[in-house]
């Protein structure tokens, strides 16, 4: 593990194997253990990096006026201490938006784009009655008492959640700081990235499960539209979380992408 200090806010990332940079952004509600699968996988062929957001994970606290854009600055600052030159990087569901925020303003640090069962926000990417929806259930999730308070979404899975990382994901849910998860879901609720898509102008996979219950396949067709030099590759059978529900897909998927544009 290593940290890097931006602004006060202590940023924690895990780098495993040698090779070409491959930055691992997770999505809301966990932390970089997610990635635990791909960091396996993958480090044999990459330097696999996994960041802990902050305000998740062993990062530190984020302030309560943090904006996607300071959560953007925070994962440049982890790629510029990995160095050298730009990275492939991905970033799953709100890990995809702060991932094209990344893109947006350090467009230099970025090699390819690895879009993952996300969004260009919510409102960006969804009809307003969801995004209304949305907004609702997590503000009931935020008010419930302590003892009752479950940061899990409904749909992330085609099924039910693979059992070897039943452990995993109950440890994450655990570890969530509820003023993190508004943060969060309060800024995907406001945030529309359609204008950076036409201007992206580098390699971009985008890698969604055929089931997505949480990001739906019209969300990945939008982008395939909008960005011009885009691949979709579905996985079958499997749901928002694409990377735990099939490893093996989602791993030989990112290999040839990413060899494909080294």
């Amino acid at each position: 593990m290593a940290t890097v200090d931006v602004g006060g806010v202590e940023v924690a990332y895990t780098r495993a194997g040698r090779g070409p940079v491959l930055v691992l952004v997770h999505g809301a509600g966990v932390d970089g253990r997610m990635w635990q699968p791909q960091l396996a996988d993958l480090a044999n062929e990459f330097t696999v990096v996994a960041w802990d957001e902050p305000g998740a994970g062993r990062s530190g606290d984020v302030p309560p006026d943090f904006r996607l854009a300071d959560f953007a600055d925070c994962l440049a600052a982890v790629i510029e201490d990995i160095g050298p030159g730009p990275a492939h990087v991905a970033g799953l569901s709100w890990g995809g938006t702060v991932v094209l925020e990344l893109y947006r303003r350090r467009p230099d640090l970025v090699r390819t784009l690895l879009l993952v069962d996300t969004y260009a926000g919510w409102k960006g990417s969804l009809p307003p009655e969801e995004v209304a929806a949305r907004v609702a259930g997590v503000e009931r999730m935020l008010a419930a008492p302590p003892e009752e308070f479950d940061p899990t979404m409904p749909g992330l899975f085609a099924g039910e959640p693979p059992p070897r990382y039943v452990p995993l994901l109950d440890a994450m849910a655990h570890d969530v700081r509820p003023d993190t998860l508004r943060v969060q879901l309060a800024l995907m609720a406001e945030t529309d990235q359609r204008d950076l898509l036409p201007r992206i102008g580098v390699p971009t996979l985008l890698l969604w499960g055929e089931q997505d219950a949480r990001s739906p396949l019209y969300v990945a067709r939008a982008f395939q539209d909008a960005i011009p030099e885009s691949e979709l590759v579905l996985i079958p059978g499997a749901g928002h979380v694409s990377n735990l529900e099939a490893p093996e897909a989602f791993r030989r998927a990112v290999r040839a992408f990413c060899g494909a544009h080294a």
